[in-house]
């Protein structure tokens, strides 16, 4: 699910292929917006308007007008579900991995491919995860085989990579505030990296994977959830823990926070939401 930038659309898509979007007022859905059928992998809203993106188990690319409920294009290319993508900040690009190890960066006007990436510099295994630089000029990915690369989005060139993974990376997220990227794995590891000098800050141990992060606005904190149910608060400064909440029985899906930052929901397999409070680290 995701909100639209402005706050007054929903935006859901479920494994039976479609997405729903709601009016946020008034709980009421709009409209039904309709693919090939095949699963919505996720969705995600522009950011200045009501297009929504949806990447699906066809290994295609949707994209809607959601006031209108009319699909605008389908963009193809990949030949496997495709696992993760986004609008770039500024709008005007489109950046969709896949189960097939290839990242693609489209023009959202015409549909077409900008620049395909893949081969024995890029992922072996499926992408997992991405994030988008506020600039709108990097792409940090990070897939199955355990590792992390960043792509020169205008030039489609793999600039960097990021090793020390040893298993599946399942999350993460760019900081707002400083040149970082958070990066969580099924090795038990949430690793803080500087992106400017592709280097290490801080490796933080987890008692098993960690499968979903969130940086606390543009604080120095972040938060993380892990398969053995429990969500964490990391300081990105010093790379403690500086608490933990408990509660949930199984592991942690994805964690979410308030518009206003005091609060982080989190969802987990035992079937349950729960909701901390968290102000003490804005």
């Amino acid at each position: 699910m995701a909100f639209s930038n402005d706050g007054q659309l929903l935006a859901s898509g479920s494994f039976d292929g479609l997405v729903q979007i709601w009016d946020v007022s008034s709980r009421n859905i709009m409209g039904t917006l309709e693919g090939s059928g095949g699963g919505i992998e996720w969705v995600k809203w522009h950011p200045r308007g009501h297009l929504v993106l949806g990447g699906s188990e066809d290994a295609n690319v949707w994209m809607w007008n959601a006031d209108k409920c009319a699909n605008l294009n389908v963009f193809s290319g990949h030949s496997s579900s495709v696992t993760c993508g986004d609008f770039t900040p500024d709008g005007k690009t489109i950046c969709t991995g896949s189960d097939d190890a290839t990242l693609r960066i489209w023009n959202p006007r015409t549909g077409g491919n900008i620049h395909v990436i893949q081969g024995h510099q890029y992922h072996t295994e499926g992408l997992t995860c991405m994030g988008i630089s506020a600039d709108s000029t990097l792409a940090i990915t990070g897939a199955k085989d355990g590792s992390v690369h960043i792509v020169n989005i205008p030039s489609g060139k793999v600039v960097s990579s990021l090793p020390s993974h040893t298993d599946s990376i399942e999350c993460l997220g760019l900081s707002a505030s400083s040149p970082w990227v958070a990066t969580g794995s099924m090795d038990k590891n949430l690793i803080v990296w500087d992106l400017q000098h592709s280097s290490q800050r801080f490796t933080c141990g987890h008692k098993d994977g960690v499968t979903c992060l969130t940086w606390v606005g543009t604080s120095r904190f972040l938060a993380t959830g892990c398969v053995d149910g429990k969500v964490r608060m990391w300081d990105s400064l010093s790379g403690d823990c500086v608490k933990t909440f408990s509660g949930h029985s199984d592991a942690i899906q994805s964690l979410s926070l308030s518009a206003n930052k005091d609060f982080l929901v989190s969802v987990s397999l035992d079937g349950t939401a729960r909701v901390f409070e968290i102000a003490e680290f804005q």
